[in-house]
């Protein structure tokens, strides 16, 4: 039985990877976007702040991963491989089509369909899902409230300033926001993974209480982001930094600063939140504070739709799986 385990194990570690590749290249999508750093460097940059998230900023999204939304003595090793399957699988379909979905949010909705098929829709955890629910509707709202205000702000008090001077400045200054964003983005993302498996050794009778995450699983989770970061999104970035608003630099430290200040915030009241959602809200918020036509809101709606669809679609691909497997192994 452990195979399975191990199997799952590393099923969600391939997970972390592809939310690395598609989901982590976020944190960089503006300091490219405004020309700061060249791609290979900043995702080098966003892949070491990654790694670093985990470590600094706890476990409790993890907490909330492991036992907020399904009752942890009913997870059983197939819905945990049912959803993790659907996860990737939908991941993957949008990261080749260049939509940069939530894969946070593909990830829940993977738990929800294989809770459903497992245990029954009404032994879902309420509290659990209401407050992912609330990192879905405030992240990208509270980017965009955050980046546009902080934007303002850098226009009002460095007006008289030579533009020139100022976006030199603030390009200098988007190394270290564009850091910050990458370690809150891994503080959060990379937990949620670390939740999964927490479940999954927890299931199999590898550990006695959920809420003690070993140190491995912390280094194994904060490595698989890191890595798929590295190596991957480049499409992503690009419809990110590029296509949803051509930023200056002092917008595109506004946008990471306000993104990843709403990251951290979720990552230390435990609620799983989008890091897609929260930098795409921040750069609309920091690319409308000269003019609304700056912002491609074309772009922004196509994305909203991705979003709209993520936890549906990975629910009821989990929802099918799960049944699937149950169905032979019964």
């Amino acid at each position: 039985m452990y195979e399975l385990a191990i199997g799952a194990i590393i099923a969600a570690l391939i997970f972390d990877f592809v939310n690395g590749f598609n989901d982590a290249a976020n944190s960089v999508a503006t300091v490219i976007g405004t020309r700061v750093l060249k791609p290979i460097h900043a995702v080098l940059l966003s892949a070491i702040a990654n790694f670093a998230g985990p470590f600094i900023f706890g476990v409790a999204v993890a907490m909330t991963i492991s036992k907020g939304i399904i009752n942890p003595d009913d997870v059983t090793i197939y819905m945990i491989l049912g959803g993790l399957s659907a996860a990737i699988t939908w991941g993957a379909v949008c990261t080749h089509f260049g939509l940069p979905i939530s894969n946070s949010h593909s990830l829940i909705g993977g738990l929800i369909g294989a809770g459903i098929a497992g245990v029954g829709i009404e032994n879902l955890i309420l509290d659990g899902l209401t407050k992912t629910l609330t990192g879905i509707i405030v992240s990208p709202l509270g980017g965009m409230a955050i980046g546009f205000l902080f934007a303002g702000i850098i226009i009002t008090v460095f007006a008289s300033k030579p533009p020139q001077k100022v976006n030199y400045s603030f390009g200098k200054l988007q190394l270290i926001s564009s850091a910050w964003f990458a370690l809150t983005h891994g503080a959060n993302d990379g937990q949620k993974v670390m939740g999964i498996i927490v479940l999954i050794l927890f299931s199999e009778g590898l550990i006695t209480d959920v809420t003690d995450v070993p140190v491995w699983v912390i280094l194994a989770a904060a490595s698989a982001i890191a890595l798929g970061t590295f190596f991957g999104g480049y499409k992503v970035i690009k419809t990110l930094g590029m296509k949803i608003a051509r930023l200056r630099p002092y917008q595109g430290f506004a946008a990471e600063t306000g993104g990843g200040i709403v990251l951290a915030i979720f990552a230390f009241l435990g609620i799983p939140a989008s890091t897609t959602h929260a930098i795409t809200g921040s750069i609309m918020g920091a690319g409308a504070v000269r003019r609304r036509r700056a912002v491609r809101w074309g772009v922004g709606k196509r994305i909203v739709f991705a979003w709209l669809i993520t936890i549906p679609g990975a629910a009821a691909i989990a929802y099918v799986v799960t049944m699937i497997i149950q169905y032979f192994v019964q």
